[in-house]
């Protein structure tokens, strides 16, 4: 035995404990400490994995003998025996890992199941760690570059890019399930977002709407075109039938789709009011217009919607059409379409946050951001079902870190001048006190 003096006097990791005296430390455990501090060297994983491996073979070998009884004593009574043991995997570190498992085998010669190896041999944990990483830019190819050393002597066995990306296909098929399947009947929405998202050739128009506590919700998506009326059509039905009511009122909040437009009053009637995005109007105005004008004419435009008076923005608008109509004509006629429904939010006399919110497409903009950052990689877009499947898997990624819009105080005001508006059922006064509250 040696004291904790002769190991400090010799630059012992154990040192670093502190002044501990006349403490007396096995050879064994001297030695399990050593192992430790290159464990430390190499990393805070590579120890915790250490660490792991030790716990669960203890664990493993305490089932073992909970089944057989403790080693070195013989039993009649006992129902199986231990049978040596046999190379096996396990998942620690985000790897899988070789241990040297133990065998238990019945009287009758059947093998018994280890239920602590099972659990720990569960890939589902690094299945999902692989999908997580090629949502956020690492290949299949370069996944072990986002792997943090595990440390040296432990066996690890790499799973093969064919394996991930089979388990990663049938993980955004179950994403894509999951939002086609999602339910709505117990969701007060007030707006509805659409808009089209660009993967390759592959147009994926996605429906995002807003419940009356200012969550956002990814509802659905089809691939197709805004511009396409029966897939605008097919997508508001099936939200329909998954329970999406606008009984109490909505607002839509729409780019320039005609089609999009007459299925969004095809399917809601009277209970929907359309809000044109104002910024796909502004962009596509400035876009009839040469780069000298195009400064000028948004300077215009822009304080013309942040009127309050409703008559007053579209006067503005009116006068800027008229200024345009010989030198620009094309633009003049953009800016004339439409330009009643660009100015719904002012009609409706909403404050003045909630109304910056709702004017345009941007919440389900800032939804699009964070899809482009987990797609970003994916360079050939094979068939619309790939593009389905990534932008389902996506959106409800980035649905996990949704905030509440800004404005969301402010709308209980909408509900009220929706309901009044398009003869919707009015909001339970308990609930407007919550909501404000």
């Amino acid at each position: 035995m040696r004291s904790y003096h002769d190991l400090s006097a010799k630059g012992s990791p154990i040192s670093a404990v502190g002044p501990v005296n006349q403490i007396e430390l096995s050879a064994e455990l001297l030695s399990q400490l050593a192992g430790l501090a290159v464990d430390v060297r190499e990393g805070l994983l590579a120890l915790s994995v250490r660490v792991g491996l030790k716990v669960m073979e203890a664990m493993l070998e305490e089932e073992v003998a909970t089944i057989v009884g403790p080693k070195g004593r013989h039993s009649q009574a006992r129902t199986a025996y231990r049978h040596g043991h046999e190379e096996g995997t396990v998942v620690l570190g985000g790897r899988k890992v070789t241990i040297a498992k133990p065998r238990v085998r019945s009287k009758a010669g059947q093998e018994v199941v280890l239920q602590v190896f099972e659990r720990f041999q569960a890939e589902d944990a690094l299945h999902q760690a692989a999908m997580d990483r090629m949502l956020h830019g690492i290949s299949t190819r370069r996944r072990h570059k986002g792997l943090e050393d595990i440390g040296s002597g432990i066996d690890v066995q790499g799973i093969s890019k064919s394996s991930i990306s089979r388990n990663f296909m049938h993980r955004t098929r179950q994403a894509l399930i999951e939002l086609l399947e999602r339910r709505f009947d117990s969701t007060h929405f007030v707006a509805l977002f659409i808009d089209g998202f660009a993967l390759g050739e592959h147009l994926v128009i996605t429906a995002m709407g807003l419940d009356a506590e200012g969550q956002k919700h990814i509802l659905s998506i089809r691939e197709g075109a805004t511009e396409n009326a029966q897939v605008c059509k097919d997508l508001l039905n099936e939200l329909v039938e998954r329970g999406f009511d606008a009984n109490r009122g909505l607002l839509a909040v729409l780019d320039g789709s005609k089609a999009l437009r007459a299925a969004v009053v095809a399917t809601f009637g009277d209970k929907v009011l359309i809000q044109r995005c104002q910024v796909h109007k502004l962009r596509n105005v400035l876009d009839y217009l040469p780069d000298s004008r195009k400064a000028e004419v948004k300077h215009k435009m822009r304080p013309a919607w942040a009127e309050t008076d409703a008559d007053q923005a579209k006067r503005k608008l009116e006068m800027l059409a008229d200024s345009l109509k010989y030198e620009h004509p094309d633009a003049a006629g953009s800016l004339r379409e439409g330009l009643e429904e660009t100015l719904t939010v002012v009609k409706l006399a909403l404050p003045g946050t909630l109304k910056k919110t709702l004017r345009s497409t941007n919440p389900m903009e800032s939804a699009f951001d964070g899809t482009a950052t987990h797609t970003r990689n994916v360079k050939r877009w094979r068939n619309g079902e790939q593009a389905l499947r990534w932008m389902a898997a996506a959106l409800l990624e980035v649905e996990k870190r949704f905030r509440r819009i800004k404005g969301y105080k402010e709308i209980p005001v909408l509900i009220d001048v929706l309901a009044k508006s398009t003869g919707g059922l009015s909001t339970p006064p308990e609930f407007k006190k919550e909501a404000i509250a």
